[in-house]
């Protein structure tokens, strides 16, 4: 009885080291229609943000979308205790409208409810530290992707700022994934900054204030996704460019610095990816400054000052498909429209880069349009309302000539809300993640409506979708490349130099699996440089960046 009683004693002290007492409530679902057990339960040494708030995860549970992540709950929900978030779990018990993109008016309410401290049962949670997950997904916080520069955003109110701090992302993915995933990383409008640090998912703002779910709905989709620290790490106001005026930049960002974070938060994912079940492809989502900033990542021109910076620099930074919001991308044509809008960039970048008349190299190093020299640029979904500011609508249709004229891919959609607004309707959304699946490929659950079961499809039908492109070896003889297909296929190789200049162009019809593909190049005689490698098959299109030397 003794030896009984103090095994129960220790398996009690074992169970309070890991969680404290959980908590019920219901809560009321947007998407069923119907009250939702809800159940919190707090770790025994909790984390908390600068502010004393609780990090919450809210776990989403028994969706009617694939689980892609396969761990039993509890293990995934205690991992989540054991790194000291408060957990609110959500049980949907199978409801069959709990799937994308009707999910996502959860998200939202849920984001809202979060921003205001308290949820399901949670209280003090915090605005800009807590984060929705879906059932088998877990969370890597806090991945640095780039140390900022001193010299161009510099924090100088007290003392003088000689150490840039890193930037940082958070990346949510399927932990003992059936499939590898891709993943769309955002770029924050929220600035996080020096003394005041991981602001990038600040609820109130860049989650609530604007109802922005797409990036926490992609996993119903079968993705990953990440958020990233905005690019200026910095206090609004605070941009002290060399040789520069403070306040020259506190509207927009510059290149070389805001391109070379980009890209090396892009390359970091690749870099961190296989062991966060990753599948190297990867999207990107942005809106407002955050649309500023991805919008670096379309463009397929190398440029050394941007790649040869950052994290991971031997992967590609290329990303296979974007979607942007109302942004700013050519700082060219900021005099060619006239409504209101835009006054302060007419008057700050003169000041920044000198006259346009005389510095237009200058002003079109830093604009996202004059990236995009090829096909090879990634696709775009464009998505905003004709009532926000004039000036952004000139600023996409300048891009879409740009990629109309180069034969890139891009649809648009517009007037779904009003002003300076995200689309949040299950229509728009659904052509949005239709978009993202064209390129990026994801499996996609759907659910019988007459037996409740799950099953598997592949978006589109059975398509021969590349993976993992690599070019395993290359010399003026020959290049040689990996990858793999999902099914049989006649695939299209071609190689391009950075220029655009298309050098290669071969067919192959090859099986499906782990394939190796080699190029006879000695005829040509390529010089010494770097090159693109484009894969074209059935469900999608690979490009991958290779050197000769």
């Amino acid at each position: 009885m003794q030896i009984t009683g103090m095994k129960s004693l220790l398996l009690t002290m074992c169970l309070s080291l890991t969680a404290l007492v959980s908590e019920a409530a219901t809560w009321t679902s947007r998407v069923t229609g119907s009250p939702l057990q809800c159940s919190v339960r707090t770790a025994a040494s909790p984390l908390t943000d600068a502010k004393g708030r609780n990090m919450t995860v809210v776990y989403l549970e028994n969706l009617a979308c694939e689980k892609i992540g396969q761990n039993p709950v509890e293990t995934d929900v205690q991992w989540l205790l054991n790194q000291g978030y408060q957990v609110v779990e959500v049980d949907y018990a199978g409801h069959p409208a709990a799937k994308s993109p009707g999910i996502n008016m959860d998200i939202i309410a849920i984001n809202d409810a979060l921003s205001g401290g308290s949820f399901g049962g949670a209280s003090n949670c915090s605005d800009h530290r807590s984060y929705i997950l879906f059932e088998g997904y877990r969370l890597a916080r806090d991945v640095g992707y780039f140390k900022d520069d001193p010299t161009v955003y510099n924090w100088a109110k007290t003392s003088p700022y000689t150490e840039g701090d890193s930037l940082y992302m958070d990346i949510a993915y399927p932990a003992n994934a059936s499939r590898p995933v891709p993943v769309v990383v955002s770029f924050s409008y929220s600035n996080s900054c020096h003394g005041n640090e991981h602001q990038r998912l600040y609820l109130g703002y860049t989650l609530a204030m604007f109802d922005d779910s797409f990036l926490e709905g992609a996993p119903a989709v079968g993705m990953a996704w990440a958020m990233a620290d905005h690019p200026k790490y910095c206090d609004w106001g605070n941009g002290k460019p060399v040789g520069g005026a403070n306040k020259d930049y506190a509207s927009f960002e510059v290149n070389p610095d805001a391109a070379q974070k980009v890209k090396s938060a892009i390359r970091t994912l690749r870099g961190r990816g296989e062991g966060l079940n990753l599948s190297g492809q990867v999207g990107v989502y942005g809106f407002s400054r955050g649309s500023d900033a991805g919008s670096m990542a379309v463009g397929d021109k190398q440029v050394a000052d941007f790649e040869q910076a950052g994290l991971y620099q031997e992967l590609s930074s290329a990303v296979q498909v974007t979607a942007l919001g109302s942004g700013v991308f050519d700082f060219t044509i900021i005099y060619e429209d006239n409504t209101s809008g835009d006054e302060k960039l007419e008057t700050l970048c003169p000041k920044a880069w000198g006259e346009l008349r005389t510095n237009r190299d200058k002003w079109e190093y830093n604009s996202s349009v004059y990236l995009v020299e090829t096909k090879a640029s990634a696709p775009v979904f464009f998505f905003y309302n004709h009532s926000d500011a004039q000036y952004y609508q000139a600023q996409i249709a300048r891009f879409q000539r740009r990629l109309t004229a180069k034969g890139v891919d891009y649809e648009e959609l517009t007037d779904y809300a009003s002003g300076h607004a995200v689309p949040k309707d299950t229509a728009s959304l659904a052509a949005m993640y239709r978009f993202f699946g064209k390129y990026l490929q994801p499996e996609a659950a759907s659910t019988d409506s007459t037996t409740g079961t799950q099953k598997t499809v592949a978006q589109g039908g059975v398509l021969a979708v590349p993976f993992d492109l690599r070019v395993i070896s290359s010399t003026r003889d020959e290049i040689t490349c990996s990858f793999s297909l999902s099914a049989p296929a006649d695939v299209e190789f071609s190689a391009y130099d950075i220029t655009g200049h298309l050098l290669l162009s071969s067919h192959r019809t090859l099986a499906a699996g782990v394939q190796t593909v080699k190029f006879n190049t000695t005829a040509m005689r390529w010089p010494q440089g770097v090159y693109l490698l484009r894969l074209t098959a059935p469900g999608g299109t690979q490009v991958q960046r290779f050197t000769i030397r």
